[in-house]
C-alpha cells in the first residue's frame, strides 16, 4: 500500500510513467514529468509543480524507495538513463532537468543506506556527473544523515 503522503506521485505518474520511460529509454525526454518521476527535495525547488513534488527529506525518500510501486519506477529510470553510454545527462535531459538528476540521485543515493540501491545511485553520479554529488542536496539533508 502506497503512503498517503507518496500517493501525489503514483496518481501523477499514472499518466506519464510509460512515456517517462519510453523517453528514457529513447535517449531523449520531450515532455515534462521530471518533478514526479526523478523528484527532488522541495526546498530545490522554484515552480509551484517543483514544490508539490519536492520530496520533504530523507524519511520520504526511504519511504518512496520502499514503495512497491514508486521504487522499481526509480530504478528503472535510472537504469534507463544509464543505458546510453555515449549521452550525457544533458543530452538526455536538457536543462535544467540534468542538474535535477543530480539531486534527484544525491538524495537517493543517501536514503538508500547499504546494497544495490546506493550501488545504482552511485554508479550513475559516477557515470553523468564525474562522482560530483549535489551540493545543495547535501547541505539540507546533512541534519539527517
Amino acid at each position: 500500500m502506497t503512503d498517503e503522503d507518496l500517493r501525489k506521485f503514483v496518481e501523477a505518474q499514472e499518466r506519464d510513467y510509460e512515456r517517462a520511460l519510453g523517453e528514457l529509454r529513447a535517449g531523449r525526454k520531450t515532455s515534462h514529468w521530471i518533478w514526479f518521476v526523478l523528484p527532488q527535495l522541495a526546498e530545490l525547488g522554484r515552480s509551484q509543480r517543483a514544490v508539490h513534488y519536492g520530496i520533504t527529506g530523507l524519511d520520504q525518500a526511504r519511504r518512496y524507495l520502499a514503495d512497491p510501486v514508486l521504487g522499481p519506477r526509480l530504478r528503472a529510470c535510472v537504469e534507463a538513463m544509464l543505458s546510453h553510454s555515449g549521452l550525457s545527462a544533458f543530452e538526455i535531459l536538457g536543462s535544467p532537468d540534468d542538474m535535477k538528476l543530480c539531486s534527484c540521485l544525491t538524495l537517493f543515493e543517501a536514503a538508500a543506506g547499504e546494497g544495490a540501491d546506493r550501488m545504482l545511485f552511485a554508479r550513475a553520479l559516477d557515470r553523468f556527473y564525474d562522482g560530483a554529488r549535489d551540493r545543495a542536496t547535501r547541505d539540507l539533508i546533512a541534519g539527517e544523515l
